[in-house]
């Protein structure tokens, strides 16, 4: 190959790095710590993302993990071993309904679950920090003690994120969600999906005042 060919060739790759990309999830690099996990720990989950994402492959074995990460096989198999016990990563065996063959593959459903409960965890934090610092400028109570009342506990991290997400991502009125609160009261089912299927469904008919959802409350109501 001439060099004006293996520069061609290796430029060729360069480019094609920028398309064969693997998503490794943010909260991974930003709460590893949080999770105790070892920068060993990390590169384990990214390789096994890697074949999964880009070689469609579900269960890499120790040495093809080892060769990659450059560890030794013991470092492979203790940092396997600590993940699975803090129940981060899982084996689960499989049949292949067309061939009847078991396999195994990695699953890392418990590594996901923990992060979302430490961004939810997070979240929860600066709400909570955001109610600390406007507690002195009002005595009205927020959105979340309103719910904390109601409920007659505290919310979960999860809950909090749920209240979060209506105002910042769907944007519903304050006003609205708790009236929505007000309406899973007085129909006895105090949980989130029922609060969340009364603000999608005044979304859905462009209820947008306290006194538009009222009007199509008691509508349906008097269809019943």
């Amino acid at each position: 190959m001439s060099e004006e060919a293996f520069r061609t060739f290796a430029k060729g790759m360069a480019m094609g790095m920028q398309t064969g990309q693997v998503q490794v999830p943010y909260p991974l690099i930003k709460h590893a710590r949080q999770l105790h996990l070892s920068d060993t720990d990390v590169m384990l989950v990214i390789q096994l993302i890697s074949y999964k994402q880009q070689e469609f492959i579900d269960f890499p074995t120790i040495d093809e993990l080892q060769a990659r990460m450059g560890s030794a096989p013991d470092a492979v198999i203790t940092s396997l071993q600590k993940m699975m016990k803090e129940g981060l990563l899982a084996i689960d065996e499989e049949i292949d309904p067309e061939t009847d063959i078991q396999y195994e593959r990695y699953n890392l459903n418990g590594l996901w679950e923990k992060l979302g409960l430490v961004m939810a965890e997070e979240v929860r934090a600066e709400r909570q920090r955001q109610r600390a610092a406007t507690a002195s400028e009002s005595d009205k109570p927020n959105l979340f003690d309103i719910f904390e009342k109601e409920f007659g506990r505290p919310l979960s991290p999860m809950e909090c994120e749920t209240i979060a997400g209506w105002i910042d991502q769907d944007r519903y009125q304050e006003d609205l969600i708790l009236l929505a609160l007000k309406e899973a009261v007085f129909a006895g089912k105090i949980h989130f999906r029922y609060i969340d299927r009364i603000l999608l469904e005044w979304s859905r008919n462009r209820v947008r005042t306290i006194e538009e959802a009222k009007a199509h409350s008691q509508k349906f109501r008097n269809s019943r």
